[in-house]
């Protein structure tokens, strides 16, 4: 066998391996990151997803725990493997084996795991009967890494790859590798979808990429956030081409093509961008997609049902985009929110999970896209820690101590809903220190020497929380604070082509 084919290892940032769901009929899949410093039950979690009907789900490790609860489901898994695994993957093809025969071979009988393998520079996704796809690499030459993944993504895939023939799956397990969006643009010049090409510094190694995941009969996959459209873009970007309403005053023309949403205009460019490279019918994963509800002016319940809604709608209607029609395979982002992820890009990172922190629905979502008021079901038999919160003592008079006191809180926990335009903005200077000194207290477990902040904060067990500003009590099963090394997957999310998405419908118009 010829490993230079489609035999040789696979790139390393993200593997999806997944059995096809050929017989099941379509289904929309979830992201579920765990980078949160209290973690639900991964049984309970399991459970959740069942009761929802969600049948395809992406993890960004390959946590033992969670594959343990999802052993003898029929849930298609996607399993990833770190950045930071990307060079030895690249360069040691034992490694490579090791990393296969644990984390899908290992999993891969009667009553295991569906893996759909993909890595965070591996992704693993596991299907049921006929085809399987490897997903390698977790945006690989987002910007914002600087070239970092340039010269392994590849030989990673490869080696991948070639693990999985050395295992016997060769046939039945293929790679793929996650892109950001960042990686195509239309010019200036021209900013319209047929104008799309891959960027000029990438344009031949993502065509190298292209064949080879073309040759393994492979797709592609990108992550695309219309939201980020509005967050990095120009302040005159129509705030409608954000959504799927069809609420614009003047779609954007491309030919005989119209483009009333963002989300069309951006995958569209992908798949000019797959045409001039000569693979026009190439398949495309949407492997992250969704709309925050907090952090940002813009991230709010309202929004983010309203975008999640009209995609579901959307996508599963089978009408497609104006150059696919077809029903689009996706994976939303995300399934639960994050209290422990970076908040580099903005401080909405947190806050992308259609389920809160504790596994309750934030919003009513109808997963069939039928746009029927359906309540999501919530994770069941959750424990909390004790009902007091850490509030600022009102007859406290060291008032010095106040400013450093909320830094120092807000330094070790969460305080993003306090950030302008979020849910906890309106807050009292008190009621923001109050708010800092609580998410500090519960995050470390309700400990009685971490609610007194230089004799400025006393315990209650009165609820602070305001009308729209939740003051949390932390659930009581937890591990220990999980920050994952390296960038976190929203880490840095490419602003060069989410802004120039963001203002290609203004540029077009000449507004």
């Amino acid at each position: 066998m010829a490993l230079s084919d489609c035999g040789y290892p696979m790139a390393a940032l993200l593997i999806i391996v997944f059995f096809a769901m050929a017989t099941r009929g379509f289904c929309v899949g979830v992201n579920w990151g765990t980078m949160t410093t209290h973690q639900l039950p991964p049984e309970k979690v399991v459970k959740m997803l069942k009761e929802n009907g969600f049948r395809k789900l992406k993890l960004f490790d390959a946590d033992e725990w969670i594959m343990s609860a999802l052993m003898g489901t029929d849930i298609e898994v996607m399993v990833a493997i770190p950045n930071n695994m990307l060079e030895e993957m690249s360069n040691n093809p034992t490694a490579a084996d090791s990393w296969v025969d644990e984390n899908v071979t290992n999993y891969l009988y009667s009553g295991g795991v569906n893996i759909k393998l993909s890595m965070h520079v591996f992704k693993v996704f596991a299907f049921l009967p006929s085809r399987k796809y490897v997903a390698v690499g977790n945006e690989p030459f987002l910007k914002a890494y600087n070239g970092s993944y340039l010269h392994t993504t590849l030989p990673a895939l490869k080696n991948i790859q070639a693990s999985l023939y050395n295992a016997g799956l060769g046939s039945k397990v293929k790679v793929t590798v996650p892109f950001n969006a960042d990686i195509y643009y239309s010019p200036d010049s021209n900013p319209v979808p047929s104008a799309g090409d891959f960027r000029p510094d990438l344009r031949d190694l993502t065509i190298e990429i292209i064949q080879f995941l073309y040759s393994c009969n492979a797709p592609f996959t990108v992550n695309i956030y219309p939201f980020l459209s509005l967050y990095y873009g120009n302040d005159n970007f129509p705030f409608e081409f954000a959504f799927f309403d069809g609420i614009i005053n003047k779609p954007l023309r491309d030919g005989n093509s119209l483009y009333t949403n963002v989300f069309d205009a951006n995958f569209d460019t992908l798949l000019w961008a797959l045409d001039k490279a000569g693979y026009p019918d190439m398949e495309v994963l949407v492997g992250e997609v969704g709309w925050p509800t907090d952090g940002d002016k813009n991230a709010n319940i309202q929004n983010a049902k309203r975008f999640n809604q009209g995609l579901l709608k959307h996508i599963l209607s089978g009408n497609g985009t104006p150059k696919r029609k077809a029903i689009l395979d996706i994976y939303l982002f995300s399934l639960i929110d994050e209290n422990a992820k970076s908040v580099a890009p903005g401080t909405f990172e947190r806050h992308w999970g259609i389920f809160e922190f504790d596994g309750k629905p934030k919003y009513e979502l109808d997963l069939t896209g039928e746009e029927q008021n359906k309540g999501l079901v919530a994770v069941e038999g959750v424990k909390y820690m004790e009902k007091q919160w850490c509030v600022m003592d009102p007859d406290a008079t060291e008032s010095q101590y106040l400013a450093d006191s909320i830094d120092y809180a807000c330094s070790m926990a969460d305080c993003t809903a306090l950030g302008y335009g979020s849910s906890c903005s309106n807050l009292s200077v008190q009621g923001n220190a109050s708010y800092a000194f609580n998410m500090y207290y519960q995050v470390h477990n309700q400990r009685d020497w971490d609610c007194d902040f230089s004799g400025l904060a006393i315990l209650t067990d009165e609820d602070p929380s305001e009308k729209g500003c939740q003051f949390p009590v932390m659930i009581s099963h937890a591990s220990s604070l999980i920050i994952h090394g390296g960038l976190s997957d929203m880490l840095q999310k490419a602003v060069g082509v989410c802004i120039y998405f963001a203002y290609v419908f203004v540029i077009a118009h000449g507004v």
